[in-house]
């Protein structure tokens, strides 16, 4: 096991990644911007290194500063947690050429997913069920692209090959729209990736969001952690997560997570990652993968008891998995909602002073977040400031006690997204389970007419 890691990340995460780290006892080296200078986790740290200002670019993004903070401390290893430098395979190849481990995938496999396209391929080649689409980029031809779109069927949806995040995406209805809306995506892509490449695949109407979780280590040991519903989604973005899927059948789910674990097995994957889908009419249709934990990790790690980060960092220490497949056992039904600091209707950014701060407690709820009263949230970074996650014996008894644990959350200072969660506990389509990924959207369209 390492002596120290070092935190490459800010919020609640790091907060998460130095509380595993405590578990195992390995010191925690937690790197900050100058916007981050009284962050909970920096006062809680083993050591901390200022790594530039507010800006991310700046700062999180800044892979010397924080190379160099890691050689500074005799960090041993650096854990990216999400966002910012986790999926970057440059970032992964000069921490592991720096005399580091990165706590995550190799290289080469973040480069193969982080490619939608490769990534598509790779997975047809596995077994693992894509959407129908292009057989990879789009070519410069019109003739083709027209072609292409007739043999998949209208709408289709452009994508950017190298997109993310719910960016560098466009339906498109009708031929006469098709052109344009390729030519507008490269153009986008290329400016906001770096990767002008896009691809086609057939535009589903009505899908769920459900993601397989997995975890490898290098020894060829890989396993699957079930399922978790993300269909409660705005531009893309995820608002709300639960596990199980309600009304999936087992036996589909079991086969598709058995065939996630056949593909990280044949490409060599260490660590955790999750295997994102679109469920439609029985089928589920591969879309990507996140070479990294996610957000809504803990609704897993609840309800089949496997702490997550700290299986990654046992990975990536060279243990074996400390669990078999056969170990795995879904137990009751966990929900997690995401507290932003944002008005909760119009979504404008609300950053500034908290002045109250209370969180809910009792049994089966968890709270993940590094806000304390009087901090300071600031302007520069992801609106995300907590996460309350619930677990019941059932999913009745999830969704009473997340109610419960809103009506105790007291914030003050600052707007959050709390009153929509409130609504959306009580909202009788999602009491009832399996709403599919417009549907938040459409509720949010009725609720302001």
């Amino acid at each position: 096991m390492f002596k120290k890691i070092l935190i490459a990340n800010r919020g609640e995460i790091a907060l998460r990644i130095q509380r595993a780290c405590r578990e195992l006892g390995v010191k925690a080296v937690m790197v900050y911007s100058e916007a981050d200078r009284e962050a909970k986790y920096i006062k809680l740290a083993d050591e901390s290194v200022c790594i530039g200002p507010a800006p991310s670019a700046q700062s999180y993004l800044n892979m010397p500063a924080i190379i160099s903070a890691a050689e500074v401390t005799d960090a041993e290893a650096i854990h990216p947690g999400y966002g910012f430098l986790s999926e970057n395979a440059d970032f992964a190849e000069r921490v592991e050429k720096s005399g580091f481990k990165f706590i995550g995938p190799t290289p080469e496999s973040i480069r193969i997913m982080g490619d939608k396209v490769s990534a598509k391929q790779t997975m047809i080649k596995a077994g693992v069920p894509c959407v129908p689409g292009s057989e990879g980029a789009l070519p410069d031809d019109a003739a083709v692209i027209k072609r292409t779109a007739k043999q998949v069927g209208y709408p289709v949806i452009i994508k950017a090959a190298g997109g993310g995040g719910g960016r560098g995406m466009r339906v498109v209805h009708t031929e006469a729209a098709l052109l344009h809306a390729v030519q507008t995506t490269k153009a986008e892509a290329g400016a906001a990736f770096g990767n002008p490449e896009v691809y086609m695949e057939k535009f589903l109407q009505n899908p769920r969001h459900i993601e397989i979780q997995i975890l490898a280590d290098q020894h060829k040991n890989a396993v699957w952690l079930g399922e978790r519903d993300c269909s409660m989604q705005r531009r893309h973005q995820k608002v709300i997560e639960e596990a199980p899927a309600p009304g999936v059948p087992r036996k589909l789910i079991e086969r598709i997570g058995e065939r996630c674990v056949a593909a990280v097995k044949k490409i060599g994957y260490r660590g955790a990652g999750t295997f994102e889908f679109l469920y439609e009419n029985g089928e589920f249709y591969f879309i990507e993968m996140n070479t990294r934990v996610q957000v809504e990790h803990p609704v897993t790690e609840w309800v089949t008891g496997v702490d997550i980060v700290r299986t990654q960092i046992q990975v990536a220490a060279g243990e074996k998995l400390p669990f078999t497949q056969r170990q795995i056992e879904i137990k009751g039904h966990a929900i997690e909602c995401r507290i932003n600091a944002e008005d909760p209707y119009k979504f404008v950014p609300s950053p500034g002073r908290i002045t109250t701060w209370h969180m809910p407690g009792g049994p089966g709820v968890r709270v993940d977040s590094h806000i304390y009263a009087n901090y300071f949230v600031p302007p520069n970074y992801d609106s995300m400031v907590g996460k309350i996650i619930v677990h019941g014996d059932t999913r009745e008894q999830a969704l009473a006690r997340m109610r419960t644990a809103l009506a105790e959350t007291v914030v003050e200072g600052i707007n959050t997204n709390i009153p929509l969660h409130r609504e959306l506990m009580v909202d009788a389509k999602f009491m009832d389970g399996g709403t599919n990924i417009h549907y938040l959207e459409e509720w949010l369209s009725k609720r302001d007419r």
